[in-house]
């Protein structure tokens, strides 16, 4: 490609209503254009990576055997009635009725489709395993669509299904994807890791997310590199700490704490240390109207965690107006505490491992000191409550190797997830198959979806510098840029760069000639921004010396390559 007759639409100042630095980066390297919030135009330069993205993910399901197919975008409401999630899916569904005042949807995800379709197409468990996907457009109406198409509206997705017929074989079936998103986003040339996830709004049994590492994630992951562990933050394990429980030391005592309602303030009273305290929120119950939650003074609550509880309604709600919490706990919120307190209790383990510990005496302005468990309250229900926090120990560490297997806290984008779905779709559609015995029975679904282009985003994120985009190379726009140095003056410049260019073409490999009226910098600023991952440099000066200076995007600095040996180098470097 020629420069002269590409579009070529980079900025130099970054545009005000850009936060991150890959929505920076892409409007500045002319890769996309906004349209409305959340809305965006893809560009040649955008397009290009996009495209390389989509086949890297289309060759891997390929060869996982997946079948592609392309479904509608706009779908029927009553689909969705059927699976129940017409009114359960919420705002982010934008609804739409057609002429004759039928309601449809842009699609956020298919699984309804898909289930639609497979349950009058597969008769026979002899056409088991089946995994079907598609590339397409979705659309989520996202309250606060923000950092370009990092949180877009529409956005391009790779969303595939799987059905089975019975979980023995999904189990299979969701472990050859596992397999197959490892391979992609190695192909893709991105730190990342895959992480054991919560299934959220979908449904289904297990999941596992892929996160794109980069200190600008939005996601945090606890990660233990001994055992290869990652989990999101709202599903990582977090074991009890601080040893077992020692026995009473003191007598229970009540003292005066006017004006005292936070930790903090506790803290300063008492003299104890916040690992000594213990923390009371009240939740509405499943079964009881208020249940209490205890954590200890310095843990933080994992609301997705509470919510899995069934005695905690979902969703989660807190018990916050003052009339409420009294009527409860018969006090103001800074002196609830767990000595006769007359409501479900459930404590999370840490909090049960402790002794001689501090909490509201549920009177206004008094608490208990050397308060312990099975002496002057109930021992409680215990269950994992907190959130886990780095230095915890890995759930999966033995007692031998714990101090070796320490949680870290990282950052991720979420680019890829996979969930078991199981009968969730399939049993409200009425997708059945006959089993070898000519019995109907109820298919299990996988779901597997792929953000494409958020991962377009995700990979700028981890992969920058301040002067533009660096491209893993699997999905550069070119492999290569020429840059001459007096192409309209040169002959023998714009000779060798004729030819070089249409050599490499030859080649297969990707170049692009910048053929353009422009200053040297220009083109280089340019090429660096857009990340061209190898740049070659032809000047008159250079070629009389039998020299063309090449430069990887990565390196420092440049280095001359004897011009005769410029297309092996290039091939070499491209493994072509």
């Amino acid at each position: 490609m020629r420069a002269s007759k590409f579009l070529i639409a980079t900025l130099k100042e970054t545009p005000a209503d850009a936060q991150i630095i890959s929505h920076q980066l892409m409007l500045r390297a002319g890769m996309i254009r906004k349209v409305a919030a959340g809305l965006y135009n893809w560009l040649p330069l955008g397009l290009r990576v996009l495209r390389k993205v989509e086949n890297i993910v289309r060759e891997e399901m390929d060869k996982s055997g997946a079948q592609e197919v392309l479904m509608p975008a706009i779908q029927p409401s009553e689909l969705w009635e059927q699976s129940g999630r017409w009114e359960m899916y919420g705002g982010e569904l934008l609804r739409m009725k057609d002429r004759h005042g039928r309601d449809f949807c842009f699609g956020p995800t298919h699984e309804e489709v898909i289930t639609n379709l497979i349950s009058n197409e597969i008769r026979s468990y002899k056409q088991l395993p089946a995994n079907f996907y598609q590339v397409q457009t979705k659309f989520r109406d996202e309250r606060r669509p923000r950092f370009g198409v990092m949180r877009a509206r529409e956005f391009i997705m790779k969303d595939a299904y799987s059905f089975d017929i019975n979980a023995e074989s999904l189990q299979g079936s969701y472990d050859v994807m596992f397999d197959t998103y490892m391979n992609i986003f190695t192909r893709l040339n991105l730190g990342f890791a895959p992480v054991e996830a919560d299934n959220g709004s979908i449904g289904g049994n297990s999941s596992h997310e892929f996160h794109v590492l980069a200190d600008s994630g939005e996601d945090a992951i606890a990660v233990c590199e001994k055992y290869d562990y990652a989990a999101n933050l709202e599903l990582a394990q977090a074991l009890a700490v601080g040893g077992e429980r020692q026995a009473p030391s003191a007598e229970m005592t009540k003292i005066d704490t006017p004006n005292q309602r936070t930790m903090d303030d506790i803290v300063k009273s008492t003299g104890l240390p916040i690992e000594k305290t213990i923390k009371t929120l009240l939740v509405k119950g499943s079964e009881h109207d208020v249940v209490a939650l205890i954590l200890r003074g310095d843990h933080e609550l994992n609301e997705f965690k509470a919510e899995k509880h069934p005695l905690i309604a979902a969703p989660l709600t807190f018990i916050e107006s003052d009339k409420e919490i009294i009527a409860a706990a018969g006090c103001s919120a800074g002196s609830i505490g767990v000595v006769g307190l007359d409501l479900p209790i459930i404590a999370d383990l840490s909090a049960t491992n402790i002794s001689d510990f501090a909490c509201g005496a549920n009177n206004d302005d008094e608490h208990y000191i050397n308060v312990n468990w099975g002496r002057d309250c109930e021992e409680p229900e215990a269950y994992d409550l907190r959130t886990i926090i780095a230095g915890d120990v890995c759930s999966r560490a033995g007692d031998d190797d714990s101090a070796d297997a320490k949680i870290t806290i990282k950052r991720g984008i979420e680019v890829g997830h996979i969930f078991q779905l199981g009968t969730k779709y399939s049993e409200a559609m009425n997708a059945t198959c006959l089993d070898e015995n000519g019995k109907a029975v109820v298919m299990h679904m996988g779901c597997y979806g792929v953000g494409v282009s958020r991962i377009v985003a995700a990979s700028i994120e981890q992969n920058h510098d301040d002067r533009g985009i660096i491209w893993p190379e699997a999905i550069a726009p070119f492999d290569v840029a020429i840059i001459p140095i007096g192409y309209q003056k040169s002959e023998l410049v714009q000779k060798t760069c004729d030819n070089l260019y249409q050599q490499l073409s030859e080649l297969g490999v990707e170049v692009i000639l910048d053929d353009r009226k422009e200053r040297p910098g220009v083109m280089f600023a340019d090429s660096d921004l857009m990340g061209i991952p190898h740049r070659l440099v032809v000047g008159e000066r250079s070629l009389e010396k039998g020299l063309i200076e090449y430069k990887n995007r990565r390196a420092e600095e440049s280095e001359d390559l004897n011009a005769d040996d410029i297309l092996e180098t290039i091939k070499t470097l491209l493994k072509t």
